[in-house]
């Protein structure tokens, strides 16, 4: 009706005595999702195939790209519907234990994490190294229980293991006790040339353009704009781009800080073998997409690469590792359904 009137919320006080499919319902139709960037449906994702028991949920608060705050934010704020969040996503799938993980350099969260959960026994909260890209599913799972994905194609539920970011807990809490829709998120508005750098909780569908007027503007001419992190996230043309649910993220870069040095060919030195978290060869996977052959690059893993970054990052030829990488990603795909 355009009047953008909020209806009043029904509070469920006795929501834990909902079954799991009722749980999965209020869920789906919030329009759930993972809010750490994959926007992955959440009722899909806590509905796992027959003969896939799942007995830990890990909720994500590592948070360990630069510049981005939202999730550590809402974790000294919102730590309460959190936890009630985990017992939620527990509860679904049945799992007999829960896990916070959250970066060493957030001491204060993991201290309050620790004074909520002492009296419970199958939560526990568990400080993390400061390294990148220690958010990363499989990287969470193995620092978080020592279990190990398998790569082409494992998931953490091969392990017997689901994960969501501490910003779904709270969207989930919200959906099943209140039936509140995924309407809004916490997102970091940073970078060098903002005038004032701040977390804001707005409405999905929100402007890039009016959360940075909100943050006064720029200081000097804006030379790339980006959503989500320095090194997941990807450069958009235009501030007239809305936030999704998945938006973590908008980070402003000056013309300096967005030159981009000339790609040259590659020395075989190794650092993006030496940097990578999953142990595959991106150099030689951009080669064999730079020569369309689609095959080879699967063969050496190229479905498997996060994107983190890391190989781009160190590459000292410039070379953009990651977006081929990206592309071989999408010829493979468009292959293996052809087939």
């Amino acid at each position: 009706d355009g009047e953008d009137k909020w209806i009043e919320l029904i509070d469920d006080s006795n929501y834990m005595d909902l079954s799991a499919k009722e749980m999965k319902d209020r869920i789906a139709e919030a329009g759930v999702c993972g809010m750490g960037g994959a926007g992955f449906p959440t009722h899909v994702k806590l509905s796992p195939p027959e003969g896939k028991a799942i007995d830990t949920i890990i909720l994500n608060g590592v948070e360990c790209e630069p510049y981005l705050t939202a999730d550590y934010r809402i974790m000294l704020e919102q730590a309460e519907d959190i936890i009630a969040g985990l017992k939620i996503l527990m509860k679904i799938v049945d799992a007999k234990n829960g896990v916070v993980g959250i970066e060493a350099n957030k001491p204060d969260a993991i201290k309050l994490f620790k004074n909520l959960v002492k009296k419970d026994k199958n939560i526990k909260v568990v400080g993390l190294h400061l390294k990148y890209p220690q958010g990363a599913e499989k990287q969470l799972i193995y620092a978080a229980t020592k279990r190990k994905v398998p790569n082409k194609g494992g998931l953490p539920m091969d392990v017997n293991v689901v994960v969501q970011n501490v910003g779904t807990a709270i969207a989930v809490y919200e959906a099943v006790r209140f039936k509140k829709p995924l309407v809004d998120r916490v997102i970091t508005v940073s970078g060098r040339i903002v005038k004032d750098p701040k977390n804001i909780k707005a409405r999905i569908g929100s402007y890039y353009s009016d959360l940075l007027e909100f943050c006064g503007g720029t200081t000097e001419d804006i030379g790339k704009v980006i959503s989500g992190g320095p090194m997941m996230g990807f450069a958009i043309p235009s501030l007239e781009t809305p936030m999704t649910k998945g938006s973590s993220g908008l980070l402003l870069f000056d013309k300096k800080e967005a030159h981009k040095e000339q790609e040259d060919v590659c020395l075989r030195c190794g650092r993006c073998v030496d940097i990578c978290p999953m142990n595959l060869v991106p150099s030689l996977i951009a080669h064999h997409v730079r020569n369309d052959d689609w095959d080879s690059a699967e063969k050496f893993g190229v479905m498997d690469c996060m994107k983190c970054g890391s190989c781009a990052y160190v590459c000292p030829s410039h070379i953009k590792l990651i977006q081929w990488i990206d592309i071989g990603k999408i010829k493979v795909s468009e292959k293996n359904r052809a087939n």
